[in-house]
């Protein structure tokens, strides 16, 4: 879940602020606070990026482990590896 903090932190980083609930005190004299609309519009960019790459997440978990493809490399070639691969790719499509 993204949240206020993440927002401050893509919008302004290396600034140094504290927050407190949802109470923001800003201490960084080099760049200025952001607004409270800009940090609800980041949030809303940062949670959109986030669910337009769920299918990078399911791809994740559903690819086997390094040490079992670089076994079904050996034992099976490269292209039983390609097509467990293009199988997982195919079940959970790039947008």
């Amino acid at each position: 879940m993204i949240n206020k903090a993440d927002a401050l932190q893509s919008l302004r980083p290396g600034a140094e602020w504290v927050l407190r609930g949802d109470d923001l005190e800003w201490l960084d004299t080099n760049q200025a606070q952001p607004t409270d609309a800009e940090i609800a519009a980041e949030v809303a960019r940062l949670e959109a990026d986030y669910a337009a790459k769920q299918y990078q997440r399911d791809r994740v978990a559903a690819y086997p482990s390094i040490p079992d493809q670089l076994d079904q490399i050996y034992h099976e070639g490269i292209d039983a590896w390609k097509a467990t691969i293009a199988a997982v790719k195919q079940e959970y499509p790039k947008p």
